[in-house]
């Protein structure tokens, strides 16, 4: 009886291992199966994340032109965009910067020749949208003024580019500026100047015509804000 009850118990100890040891490759099954789910839901988490993320910053909406540079005119020009994107323009460019009234197109064309971005928006535009505008515009080759009459509450545009908004919180604002202010392969006078031209607004009347009518007049002559 003793070896029987010996073999008996080891029989059970073997069994009881047995048991053990099936429960902990279940356990680990389980646990290696939630741990491979867990990835695949943060996988895809941060797949629909960035797909999101980029359609959000997506510039698909944005319209391109196709004006040429150097053309300059001391008249009043007809453009066919609201605001226009390029073009005839003045031989003054608009000194980048902030404006609380309407500028001259003719003046901002030109700035958008040398690389600027021009954020215009509509005058009863929130002001709380309006401070935001001009946080984004407070950089260099910025130009930010309103626009009666604008299409779209906000318009950015820079030569020959040019994308319609709602809000100022747009990703595409950000986005837009990163892409097309001083790009050298779209902008006509990559790198020159966005200061040292004019600081008025359509209040006053366009300048008249300085010296030489077919050059660019130097920053030096022109007339001061």
């Amino acid at each position: 009886m003793t070896k029987e009850k010996a073999q008996a118990r080891r029989e059970h100890l073997a069994r009881m291992r047995a048991d053990q040891k099936r429960k902990e490759r279940r356990a680990a099954l389980l646990m290696w199966g939630i741990g491979g789910l867990v990835i695949v839901v943060l996988v895809a988490l941060v797949a629909v994340y960035v797909v999101n993320d980029r359609s959000a910053k997506s510039l698909s909406a944005a319209k391109t032109f196709n004006y040429k540079g150097s053309d300059h005119s001391w008249t009043k020009v007809s453009y066919k965009e609201t605001p226009p994107v390029g073009g005839q323009h003045n031989f003054y460019w608009q000194n980048c910067g902030i404006y609380d009234k309407p500028i001259h197109n003719e003046h901002g064309v030109h700035s958008l020749e040398h690389g600027a971005v021009w954020i215009t928006y509509r005058p009863d535009l929130p002001k709380a949208e309006v401070d935001k505008l001009k946080t984004l515009a407070s950089a260099d080759y910025m130009l930010l003024s309103p626009y009666p009459n604008l299409p779209s509450k906000i318009v950015a545009s820079s030569w020959n580019h040019q994308i319609a908004l709602d809000s100022a919180e747009d990703p595409r604002l950000p986005e837009f500026i990163k892409k097309y202010k001083q790009n050298p392969t779209t902008t006509p006078e990559y790198g020159a100047s966005c200061s040292g031209g004019i600081g008025t607004t359509d209040e006053q009347p366009l300048p008249p015509p300085q010296g030489d009518t077919t050059q660019e007049p130097m920053p030096s002559t022109a007339p001061s804000s």
